[in-house]
């Protein structure tokens, strides 16, 4: 299993519209084999800060669904990104 998990930073009254676009990337990859979980979402705390979390059922399976990753729009929105990759060797189910 691979989980991608970070945050990107956009101007707090972007934040909105920025999450509005992300819309039909996050239906496309809930739809998308192996795809496990995906969601972006915006942080209670930091009006700037939006969550990443990604699960997906192997590398190969994020990298078919990744393409050439955000719109050039997004892009630009982003004030600042810190995402990563983690390969899941054990899962331990707390429910």
């Amino acid at each position: 299993m691979v989980i991608v998990a970070g945050h990107i930073v956009v101007d707090p009254e972007q934040r909105d519209s920025y999450l509005a676009g992300c819309v039909s990337v996050v239906e496309l990859a809930r739809r998308t084999s192996g795809c496990i979980d995906f969601a972006i979402t915006a942080d209670l705390v930091d009006a700037g800060r939006i969550n990443v979390f990604e699960r997906w059922e192997s590398q190969a399976a994020v990298e078919a669904f990744r393409g050439e990753g955000a719109s050039d729009e997004q892009g630009a929105a982003m004030l600042a990104a810190a995402v990563a990759e983690y390969d899941v060797v054990e899962v331990r189910s707390l429910t």
